[in-house]
């Protein structure tokens, strides 16, 4: 290993490195573009040889890298590799790192690549996001937030940017919007935040952390990565003990305050709602008897309580750095929200079809169900090692029904079983995407007038699809094709 590794930064000998990248998806790709850029001797593999890499690769060998795809590509460490650079879905028992760790040789995430190379010339604050659910609409909302005070920012991170694409980038930004996963905080050793949240603690992603003693332990405490040396304010979730404990343990740079959020009155150095208002008693002189308004609940959209607090955490990371709070209200206001996320895609018959396809574990799901009063509820995927026991504890009583698709509806199915036996369930088998129609068919022989028909799968959904965009569409096309009632006696 160079020595220099250690502290490396922008600044540091690259053309002295000899670096492999594992993985050349969207952030390895990222990731050996800017070392290459820097000089640095590349090495770059993955085990898939799909179109899409292999174009990737042909690029990064015009660059001077060198690539290798398929079939035990990553089966080995090469010899002389200084440092790792590896995708965040690679478990720690992959081969490969094992290897790394066994021989000391650094590794690093994309993320902290990033982080490392954006100093000194090219360092601005992060503010970041992580947390089980809302991490990308809140980093929507405070990117928002940010451009309606004039600043030249952007959204990195999991969102879909890999930050290597804003330290590249010739143009200077004021502050970039940071969504961070577990997987890309555990592959992260040095990150120093302006400000972090986290939004919320549930089971998730357990899959990922299976060789660890305790998978959730583990989970909680890459999450809890991010408010290590922050520099200005952790923001927690005042209705989630989890997150201030969290921030309570951290090793914070001296004078990083704690500032939570809540969908309650909020005592001072928090934000919070008092009657239709989203209030400051945080930022402001006079917090410890009075609050400043920021925006109305009517500026968030959709609206409901779990989007609600995406909306308060994304204000307390824009006040940390000194948004005003017309900018709050205008970020809230102007932002057009994602797609697949609480989306009413039709309204039929007094049934409102809603797609939140991004409702990809039981938390998610959760939130999505308590912004409606009858459900019938669209659920199943994969599961990802996570049980839905207090879901259905929590919400059987708005639930007219459940269809379940997907490789692991029996877990939702056993749920249902054991807490809700008296609503009705329907199992749609079948792993090809078509069975979206059948699904549909199904839960509209459920619905009634008044009942809001629900896609929100708390399960991942590669089983049978690409991903939960394609999910939701699938969804929203077999909603929008029921035949339309006939005339009054057919």
């Amino acid at each position: 290993m160079r020595d220099w590794l250690a502290t490396a930064d922008g600044a540091s000998p690259w053309p002295q490195a000899r670096v492999l990248v594992a993985g050349l998806g969207t952030s390895g790709f990222a990731a050996a573009d800017g070392l290459l850029e820097l000089g640095a001797d590349v090495q770059v593999v993955d085990a898939s040889d799909s179109a899409t890499n292999a174009e990737r690769a042909t690029l990064l060998e015009t660059l001077g890298a060198h690539v290798r795809l398929g079939a035990g590509s990553t089966d080995r460490l090469p010899a002389d590799v200084d440092l790792v650079v590896t995708s965040p879905g690679w478990r720690p028992s992959t081969p490969l790192l094992r290897q790394a760790a066994a021989a000391g040789v650094p590794v690093w995430g994309e993320v902290e690549l990033a982080w490392r190379l954006s100093g000194p010339a090219k360092r601005v604050p992060w503010l970041a996001v992580t947390g089980t659910n809302g991490k990308t609409t809140t980093v929507q909302m405070l990117e928002s937030m940010l451009r309606a005070a004039g600043l030249r920012t952007g959204a990195f991170g999991n969102v879909g940017r890999p930050l290597m694409e804003a330290v590249l980038d010739p143009e200077p930004y004021d502050v970039l919007a940071v969504e961070l996963s577990s997987f890309q905080l555990h592959w992260s050793h040095s990150l120093q935040m302006h400000s972090a949240a986290v939004l919320n603690l549930q089971p998730d992603h357990l899959e990922w952390y299976a060789d660890a003693d305790d998978p959730m332990a583990a989970y909680r405490r890459d999450k809890a990565l991010v408010y290590e040396r922050v520099t200005h304010s952790c923001v927690y979730n005042v209705a989630d003990r989890a997150t201030e404990q969290m921030v309570e343990e951290a090793d914070v740079t001296e004078g990083a305050r704690a500032i939570g959020f809540t969908l309650g009155t909020p005592a001072p150095s928090m934000i919070g709602v008092v009657d239709d208002l989203i209030v400051d008693r945080a930022f402001v002189a006079q917090r410890r008897d009075s609050a400043l308004e920021l925006a109305k609940l009517s500026d968030v959209t959709p609206f409901a309580p779990h989007n609600v607090a995406n909306a308060l955490a994304a204000a307390a990371l824009a006040r940390s750095f000194g948004v005003p709070a017309a900018a709050v209200a205008e970020g809230l206001r102007t932002l057009t929200p994602g797609e697949h996320r609480i989306q009413t895609v039709l309204e039929r018959d007094g049934v409102r079809w809603v797609d939140d396809s991004k409702a990809t574990n039981p938390h998610a799901a959760g939130a999505s169900l308590s912004a409606f009063e009858s459900v019938v509820w669209v659920a199943g995927g994969q599961a990802k090692g996570t049980t839905f026991d207090d879901l259905v504890t929590r919400h059987a009583g708005r639930l007219r029904g459940a269809v379940l698709l997907g490789v692991d509806r029996a877990v939702v199915a056993g749920a249902l079983r054991r807490h809700a036996p008296d609503v009705p369930v329907i199992e749609v088998p079948g792993t090809h995407t078509g069975v979206m129609e059948d699904v549909v068919r199904a839960a509209a022989g459920l619905a009634r007038p008044g009942d809001v028909v629900l896609l929100a799968p708390g399960c991942a959904s590669l089983d049978m699809w690409p991903g939960y965009g394609a999910r939701g569409d699938a969804f929203a096309a077999a909603a929008r094709s029921l035949a339309p009632p006939g005339p009054a006696g057919e």
